[in-house]
């Protein structure tokens, strides 16, 4: 493993920062997840959400000090979230989950979804290296890359003097979750009194790590960048944005590291059968769809559970009425029974909706089941990959 190293010329800023548990809160949080404008894109939630709303939500964790979690699913992320279990839900657990592909893009364009601006991992770090719409520089701790790339990256990032402050770089090597998440290791992190940890491993592996760390990290916010640290050291040039708009930076990554090849290869294979399998149904299920009656929401309680049955259309246009009687039972303490058997239909807004749900009951020892799950209701959810949500059907 590779010694913490900090940046020297920052020792100064970190002896002398404010801590932390310090900071006054200049945001109004959200008292739950129900609110965040999230839709359920074939089993993985994405926020539709643009660069500038994004950039003041990171500032405002960073000056309260909240735990702010970042996803970024491409289409790697969303195949390999098909069959790892684990992989899937660190993207539920996360706080924003932005769409990095052209790809998803599309797919969202196809079925309806609002999301129209794809927010890559590097042109993240972009953005936040501008320093534009961010209240002070961020200090940021590297995590990963190979050898010598955090280190070089750190010095440029300090030299730059822009949006990023290198307060510390590691390099930890190839070992396990467990042992990549040493007390060594988190107590160095958290030493550096960072407001991001930017981390440089393959995908699954840094959500992992940072799933397995969430509760002893103090670095409020997380995010894996993968190749982002190649970039960002000139070790990789990254694709012309032509291509990168145009869906095609993987032609320009292949070309870059040939050995990428098998990796788009499987990916594009599985995403053809996805498309075939699932996007297709949906767009004609949701064309069909498209005029649903309005949804009314009916509650009533036991003692250890809240049962709200929803009647007519679990769509978009209805979402705003669902929210307050969700809250509701979440509120309750009570064990949450979503009954669906006058449902007909759910879309990916509501499939969102019920992610997020699941997410904060979870949050509060509580649970989400579901019941009267019609066939036809079963087949939306299959279609749509949120079947896995039905795992507590009563």
């Amino acid at each position: 493993m590779s010694k913490v190293l900090r940046m020297p010329d920052l020792q100064l800023v970190q002896n002398h920062a404010v801590k932390p548990n310090k900071v006054a809160p200049k945001a109004i949080e959200p008292v739950d997840d129900l609110t965040r404008n999230v839709f359920g894109l074939l089993g993985v939630p994405l926020d539709a959400i643009d660069f500038t709303t994004l950039i003041r939500l990171i500032d405002a964790a960073a000056q309260s000090a909240s735990p702010f979690l970042i996803s970024t699913p491409n289409v790697n992320f969303l195949i390999k979230s098909q069959t790892n279990r684990e992989f899937r839900h660190s993207m539920q657990l996360s706080d924003l989950c932005l769409a990095d592909g052209m790809p998803l893009i599309w797919i969202a364009k196809l079925l309806g979804i609002p999301i129209r601006e794809r927010i890559a991992g590097s042109d993240l770090f972009g953005r936040l290296k501008s320093k534009s719409g961010i209240h002070r520089p961020l200090k940021v701790f590297l995590l990963g890359g190979g050898e010598g790339l955090a280190a070089s990256v750190g010095t440029k990032l300090n030299a730059e003097r822009g949006g990023l402050e290198c307060v510390g770089f590691l390099n930890p090597g190839f070992g396990t979750i467990e042992e990549m998440s040493s007390p060594e290791i988190v107590g160095s992190i958290n030493a550096s009194n960072a407001d991001l940890i930017a981390v440089f491993f393959g995908a699954e592996k840094a959500q992992a790590w940072l799933v397995n760390n969430h509760l002893r990290l103090k670095v409020p916010i997380r995010a894996q960048f993968g190749a982002t640290i190649n970039f960002e050291a000139g070790t990789v040039r990254r694709a012309p944005l032509l291509l990168r708009s145009t869906g095609f930076e993987w032609l320009w990554r292949i070309k870059e590291e040939p050995y990428l090849w098998r990796r788009y290869w499987n990916d594009g294979k599985a995403l053809l059968k996805l498309c075939v399998s699932s996007v297709l149904p949906l767009m004609v299920c949701e064309w069909r769809m498209r005029s649903v009656a309005k949804l009314v929401l009916d509650s009533n309680q036991s003692d250890e559970f809240v049962t709200i049955h929803l009647v007519g259309g679990a769509v978009a246009s209805n979402v705003d009425s669902a929210i307050k009687p969700f809250r509701d039972a979440l509120n309750s303490g009570k064990q949450v029974t979503l009954n669906l058997s006058k449902t007909v239909h759910v879309d990916a807004r509501f499939f969102g909706l019920f992610v997020m749900l699941s997410k904060e009951l979870s949050r509060r020892a509580q649970s989400l089941r579901f019941t009267g799950v019609t066939p036809q209701i079963r087949r939306i959810f299959r279609l749509n990959r949120f079947e896995f949500l039905l795992s507590q059907e009563v």
